[in-house]
């Protein structure tokens, strides 16, 4: 009886998500995957972020070391504009690729016009995002789709 323990149990799961799980999380990746595949995904993720820099500092108090460094300017409106129109042309560009050239367009003039308005673009981190945003959106080319034929003109 002690040398033979008996039937084996089935060993215990090392996922931690069941099989079902695991097919729902694999059928949702290639869900965004096709997703992302068919729009200007980058694009709109980085000029979606160009605007939290430009949102941020002008409104924002920060100390270097004990001293204050205050970066609010007159100019905050124009940096809450420039923000929100560049978030929502990193929204636009996910949910209408159609305006990719125009979105793309409008970031990258955004994007320049913030460097004087907004603390140098949000200390260029946001400059720099909607740049490459808007680059991104403006070469972005839709998928050739399967059956259809190739024309060159």
């Amino acid at each position: 009886m002690f040398l033979n323990p008996g039937p084996k149990e089935a060993a215990p799961r090392l996922s931690r998500f069941p099989v079902a799980g695991r097919e729902r999380l694999r059928t949702a990746r290639h869900r965004f995957r096709a997703w992302r595949g068919s729009r200007p995904f980058w694009a709109g993720l980085f000029t979606l972020t160009a605007g939290g820099p430009i949102l941020y500092f002008p409104y924002v108090r920060l100390s270097l070391s004990g001293i204050p460094l205050a970066l609010s300017t007159t100019a905050g409106a124009g940096a809450l504009i420039t923000g929100v129109l560049l978030i929502a042309l990193g929204i636009s560009l996910w949910v209408r690729p159609q305006t990719r050239v125009f979105a793309g367009i409008a970031a990258l003039l955004l994007s320049l016009v913030s460097f004087p308005l907004a603390n140098f673009g949000g200390l260029f981190l946001g400059l720099f995002a909607g740049l490459i945003g808007g680059s991104l959106a403006c070469a972005w080319a839709e998928p050739a789709r399967a059956g259809a034929p190739d024309i060159d003109v």
